[in-house]
C-alpha cells in the first residue's frame, strides 16, 4: 500500500503544484498525506510554500464543490448509490445531514476539522441547495489553515512525512476540541435567543 501511495505521489509530484491540487481533487490519497508530502517538497526546495498553499486551496475546494453538486442535482439515492465509489459510506451521510440540520450553514466551517464528518459535510449542503458563494466561502475559510498545517508539518518531518498522521495528532485534537466548545456554545446561545422569544 505505501508503495502504491508513494508511486502516486510521485508521479504528482512531477506536476508541481497542479499534481497537489489534483491529488486533493481526485482524493485517491487522503489530503493529509497530500499535504504532508507538499511539505516534504518544499522541504527539499522544489515547490514554494505559497504556491504550495494556494494549489491545497484550489484542490480542497473543488473537491468540496464536486460533492456539494453532487448532492445539489442527484441528491441522497445517487450518493447512497455510488457514494462507496468515493469512500463515503451510508454512515457517513447519515451522520453529516444530521449535522447540518442541527448546527446550520455554519458547520460547513467548523466540521472541517472533525473526523468522519468533514468528508461528507458538503453533500447535505447541496442537498439543502446552500448558496454556494456561502458554502465556498466557508469551505476557503476552513481549508486555507488546514492546509497550512498540513504543509508545515510536512516541512517538519522531512523525509518521514509518511508519519504526517501520528505526528499531527497533537496538533489537530485540540483543534477538534476548540470547534467542538465553539458548536457548543452557538447552540447554547442559538437556545437562549429561542426561549427568549417565546
Amino acid at each position: 500500500m505505501k508503495e502504491f501511495i508513494f508511486g502516486i505521489l510521485e508521479m504528482l509530484a512531477d506536476l508541481g503544484y497542479a499534481g497537489i491540487a489534483i491529488g486533493l481533487m481526485i482524493e485517491i490519497i487522503p489530503s493529509e498525506i497530500v499535504l504532508g508530502y507538499g511539505g516534504y517538497l518544499i522541504s527539499l526546495g522544489r515547490i514554494e510554500m505559497f504556491g504550495a498553499v494556494v494549489a491545497g486551496v484550489i484542490g480542497g475546494t473543488f473537491a468540496q464543490l464536486f460533492l456539494y453538486w453532487l448532492g445539489y442535482f442527484g441528491g441522497r439515492p445517487i450518493l447512497e448509490k455510488y457514494g462507496k465509489y468515493l469512500l463515503i459510506k451510508r454512515k457517513h451521510l447519515d451522520m453529516s445531514e444530521e449535522w447540518f440540520e442541527k448546527y446550520g450553514t455554519g458547520v460547513i466551517f467548523s466540521a472541517r476539522f472533525i473526523p468522519v464528518v468533514r468528508h461528507a459535510i458538503s453533500i447535505p449542503a447541496g442537498i439543502a441547495k446552500m448558496p454556494v458563494w456561502k458554502f465556498t466561502l466557508y469551505t476557503v475559510a476552513a481549508i486555507i489553515p488546514w492546509t497550512i498545517l498540513f504543509l508545515f508539518l510536512g516541512i517538519q518531518l522531512g523525509s518521514n512525512w509518511m508519519h504526517i498522521k501520528e505526528y499531527a495528532q497533537p496538533f489537530v485534537i485540540p483543534i477538534v476540541i476548540i470547534f467542538i466548545l465553539i458548536i457548543a456554545v452557538y447552540l447554547f446561545a442559538k437556545s437562549s435567543r429561542k426561549s427568549k422569544t417565546i
